[in-house]
C-alpha cells in the first residue's frame, strides 16, 4: 500500500507544486492535485491545503478559500477522523473553516518574513511528529506576512492541557524566546492540532525542507511521520 496524498489547489496557491514535488518526486509518495473547484477528494489518505496566496489573500488570509466547493468535502473528511494538513496560508484556511482554534494577524513587524527558522517539538505523540524525537530542533523555513498567531487566553488554556501546541519557535538550542519568534506568535506558536489530534496547521514550510539538494530534509520527517502513522 501507497499513502496517497491530495494537494488542494486554490486560485493563488504557489507551493501547491512545492508540496506535489517534494511528496511524489523526493519521498515517493502518490500525490493528486484536487481543484478548489472540485467536491472529489479522490481517495486520497491525506489532504493538504497548501501555502500561497488564495484568493490574493483579499478580504482576510484564508477568508474566500473557507468558502470554495471543496472545503465542504475537507471539512467532512476531517470531521469523519481523515487527516489534514494545513501549511502557512493552508493553516490560516483551516482557522477560517473553524478546524482549528484562533487567528492569523499581521505580522509584529509588519513586514513579510522569508527565512529559516528552528522550531522545538512540543508533542512527540501525534500523527504529525511520530518519527520526531522529543529533543531535536527542526530547521524549516517560513515565507509569511499574516503568520502572528493569536488566541484568547481560555483557547491558550486547552491547547496547552490538551497538549495540541505541536511546534514553537526556538533557538537552535531550543530555548523559546523572543529574538526566535520570526512573526509575534503568542507562546511562539508555529503549528497546532485539533483536539482529535487529525488537523495539523503550521506555518513553516516543511515542502521545502525534503531534499539534501536544498541543505535541509527536517521537512521529511513531518511527511514520513504522517505516512507511518497510516500504515502503521
Amino acid at each position: 500500500m501507497k499513502v496517497k496524498f491530495g494537494v488542494v489547489v486554490f486560485p493563488g496557491s504557489n507551493c501547491d507544486h512545492d508540496a506535489y514535488y517534494s511528496l511524489k518526486k523526493v519521498l515517493g509518495y502518490d500525490v493528486n492535485f484536487l481543484w478548489h473547484k472540485d467536491t472529489d477528494l479522490q481517495k486520497s489518505d491525506v489532504i493538504i491545503l497548501p501555502g500561497g496566496f488564495s484568493y490574493g489573500d483579499y478580504l482576510r488570509t484564508g477568508a474566500i478559500a473557507r468558502f470554495s466547493p471543496i472545503m465542504n468535502s475537507v471539512i467532512s473528511f476531517a470531521e469523519s477522523g481523515g487527516i489534514v494538513m494545513g501549511i502557512c496560508n493552508g493553516f490560516q484556511i483551516l482557522l477560517e473553516a473553524g478546524l482549528l482554534p484562533g487567528v492569523m494577524i499581521k505580522n509584529k513587524s509588519l513586514q513579510f518574513v522569508c527565512k529559516d527558522v528552528y522550531l522545538t517539538v512540543e508533542n512527540n505523540d501525534t500523527i504529525f511528529t511520530k518519527e520526531i524525537n522529543s529533543d531535536e530542533k527542526l530547521k524549516i523555513p517560513v515565507a509569511h506576512g499574516d503568520g502572528n498567531y493569536f488566541a484568547d487566553e481560555k483557547t491558550l488554556k486547552e491547547l496547552v492541557e490538551n497538549k495540541q501546541i505541536v511546534f514553537r519557535y526556538s533557538s537552535r538550542n531550543g530555548k523559546i524566546t523572543e529574538p526566535d519568534n520570526p512573526n509575534g506568535s503568542v507562546m511562539n506558536i508555529a503549528g497546532i492540532i485539533n483536539k482529535k489530534g487529525n488537523v495539523l496547521g503550521m506555518m513553516p514550510h516543511p515542502e521545502r525542507a525534503c531534499n539534501s539538494v536544498l541543505g535541509k530534509t527536517d521537512g521529511a520527517l513531518i511527511f514520513n511521520s504522517i505516512a507511518n502513522s497510516i500504515l502503521n
